[in-house]
């Protein structure tokens, strides 16, 4: 993990928390949803990581014309040289280990669903057949904050597929100097695989097997349950929340920090692990209402309250 980590941070500058969060998703075997702007190196991490995993990677641009068979594949009518006509898959650019779906909410609710099926099955069904995705598989979807004429908001249901939501902020005044040293010369390093991919199916095995302390789990239990209006005891929760995190954000968390623990070389995850991962795993997974929203209550406001009630 040190060499992968070495081997990213060396291609994509000033952005060594989201690298961070990525390689824990994917060490935790979930997918990304990385919200920024254009220009701040998205699809360059997708196409990096690719590189230094041993992964078989593709990109799909979603566009409001996008069918689930441009993603999926199809059947289509074979002649065998016998004469003999019978229907054959032709898989479609979904059939990777990892797939970056760029602008997601500009494709259509009805291939968002087929995506969808994807990342929580890890198969697909076309014509009534079930046809099973490489492993690893892995989805990381980049979302523009700004543009939102012309798109499709991702439904509540898929977007608790996602294992984390990250957000890409502009680099520093010393990383964006290294960007540009290191992107407008001739010398530009290109990244080299540091593991396969069944070496990362094996570390994403283990990685299941870390130990989880019971105050560890206590303090989980207390975050996600403290965040959703019916079982709250903080008032900031039940005057502003629509609907809070469900059980998929506690199964994210146990993953996650159990992954984060073997990136920071320790034996088993703490508490402030939970502290580290609990934004980027809940903030997609809670709404506000439009109270909240004319009194200028933010989503970070309400995760800061609930990890205080967490904190030793």
């Amino acid at each position: 993990m040190d060499q992968i980590h070495t081997e990213v941070t060396g291609i994509i500058f000033g952005q060594d928390r989201v690298i961070e969060e990525t390689l824990v998703t994917i060490l935790a075997g979930g997918h990304v949803l990385l919200i920024g702007l254009p220009g701040l190196g998205k699809t360059r991490l997708v196409e990096t990581l690719g590189t230094v995993l041993g992964l078989d990677e593709k990109r799909v641009q979603f566009t409001p014309d996008l069918m689930p068979s441009d993603i999926i594949g199809a059947e289509i009518l074979d002649e065998d040289p016998g004469g003999k006509r019978h229907f054959r898959f032709v898989q479609g650019p979904l059939f990777c280990q990892l797939l970056m779906a760029d602008e997601i909410n500009r494709a259509s609710p009805r291939t968002q669903s087929a995506l969808l099926q994807a990342m929580q099955e890890k198969r697909v069904s076309v014509a009534g057949h079930y046809h099973e995705l490489p492993r690893p598989f892995h989805v990381l979807a980049t979302q523009n904050p700004l543009e939102q004429e012309g798109t499709y908001p991702l439904p509540e249901a898929q977007l608790d597929r996602f294992f984390m939501e990250i957000n890409v902020a502009y680099p520093d005044r010393q990383a964006e100097r290294d960007i540009l040293l290191s992107t407008t010369a001739n010398n530009s390093k290109t990244p080299k695989r540091i593991c396969s991919a069944a070496e990362l199916l094996a570390a994403q095995e283990l990685v299941r097997t870390v130990p989880v302390s019971e105050s560890v789990l206590e303090a989980i239990l207390t975050l996600v349950r403290e965040g959703r209006p019916e079982t709250t005891t903080l008032d900031s929760v039940k005057r502003h929340v629509v609907w809070g995190p469900g059980p998929r954000a506690s199964q994210a968390l146990m993953s996650g920090i159990r992954a984060r623990a073997v990136i920071h070389k320790r034996l088993s995850p703490s508490i402030d692990d939970v502290v580290a991962l609990a934004a980027p795993i809940l903030r997609h997974r809670m709404a506000l209402n439009f109270a909240a929203r004319a009194e200028g209550i933010s989503l970070s406001q309400i995760i800061a309250d609930l990890i205080q009630k967490i904190k030793p």
